[in-house]
């Protein structure tokens, strides 16, 4: 699959980009409860392990690509702010694991693109350093890869069968909180025109994203 065909995955809230995964098994919607009652945990517990979380040490010394430079943030000592510049790390975004056997993990080329080191933090606590595979700037998309056993990769979603007015959850590293869920619809789609990247054509959701949900998952049921 091309570069600019993965495009078409791309999931856009408030035009915020997020990769689209999804199409778990065909009868998830008849396990989606917990005691009887209506609950999305099951569908998370099948998917939310192959969603990373992505750091970077960069020698710019900007944290554009950080949620950590909304709102002044007091100097500590002992904190990532004293490290040289070209030490600090920046917490920037999410993945999704696309083939477990390889170790590839898609997400956003502006969470990684000025990076020096990548660390991709699991699910399970595992901390793993990930070299870039590709990117491309005109579609802000970018693979990396880690070296590890027991990945668990996301079945890509067909974003030619979406239609308007269909359930989605959004999955990242929200605000670096952790791993954060959220939920909506299909807004819209083939969004164009936007002045966000190069080639457009966006889906567009009201599940809500924030900093830090760059490159996670927008999976349906």
């Amino acid at each position: 699959m091309t570069i600019a065909i993965m495009n078409r995955l791309l999931g856009a809230a408030a035009f915020a980009l997020a990769v689209v995964g999804g199409n778990i098994s065909a009868d998830a919607s008849v396990r989606l409860q917990i005691s009887g009652m209506p609950s999305l945990a099951p569908l998370l517990k099948e998917i939310a392990t192959s969603v990373v979380t992505i750091t970077i040490t960069d020698r710019s010394g900007s944290e554009k690509n950080s949620s950590l430079d909304r709102g002044a943030r007091p100097r500590q000592s002992g904190s990532t702010h004293d490290l040289p510049v070209e030490r600090r790390m920046k917490p920037t975004g999410s993945g999704v694991v696309i083939d477990a056997q390889q170790g590839l993990i898609f997400t956003n080329n502006h969470v990684v693109a000025d990076a020096e080191q990548i660390i991709v933090s699991l699910a399970d606590g595992r901390k793993l350093p990930a070299t870039r595979v590709g990117s491309d700037r005109t579609t802000d998309l970018a693979v990396i890869k880690v070296q590890a056993e027991d990945l668990i990769s996301l079945k890509m979603g067909d974003s030619d069968r979406l239609e308007v007015g269909d359930f989605v959850l959004a999955i990242g590293n929200a605000y670096q909180l952790g791993q954060t869920v959220t939920s909506g619809i299909v807004s819209g789609l083939h969004r164009t025109n936007v002045g966000i990247e190069q080639y457009e054509d966006f889906i567009q959701t009201d599940a809500a994203i924030y900093p830090g949900n760059s490159g996670g998952a927008l999976v349906n049921l």
